[in-house]
């Protein structure tokens, strides 16, 4: 078994493209993905092949929400963390005492996401078959 890494940090940001020309310009990544996402706002993944950061930007001015991340700038919305064996993490986690949540099949994986003690929303992704 590989050794867990970090994918990605999930923020809210006023504007996902400036972000992403700033973050090239800076570190020389690149925009990986860019589209429609959670409740019709827009993300964009910039970084390189095995981690990026996903700049997020609601659909519209928001007003923040307590709790809520993606309603304001600057919000750490999750962090993701690769593992090769999903089913076996996921058991860790509930024997821990936690509740997982919005499970997925997508292509090119699986996930699910789980809040930690102080409301850390991780996911938690597999890319094996």
């Amino acid at each position: 078994m590989s050794t867990p890494f970090l994918e990605h940090v999930n923020v809210t940001v006023s504007d996902p493209e400036a972000t992403a020309k700033r973050l090239e310009d800076w570190f020389g990544w690149k925009i990986r993905w860019k589209g429609a996402s959670l409740g019709g706002g827009t993300t964009y993944h910039i970084g390189n092949e095995t981690s990026y950061l996903a700049a997020y930007s609601p659909p519209k001015a928001t007003t923040p929400v307590a709790g809520e991340s993606y309603s304001h700038h600057g919000g750490l919305n999750h962090i993701a963390v690769v593992v090769d064996d999903l089913d076996a993490t996921e058991a860790r986690i509930k024997a821990g005492g936690y509740r997982t949540h919005n499970h997925a099949d997508y292509e090119p994986g699986r996930r699910f996401y789980f809040d930690d003690d102080d409301g850390i929303e991780f996911e938690v992704v597999s890319y094996a078959d």
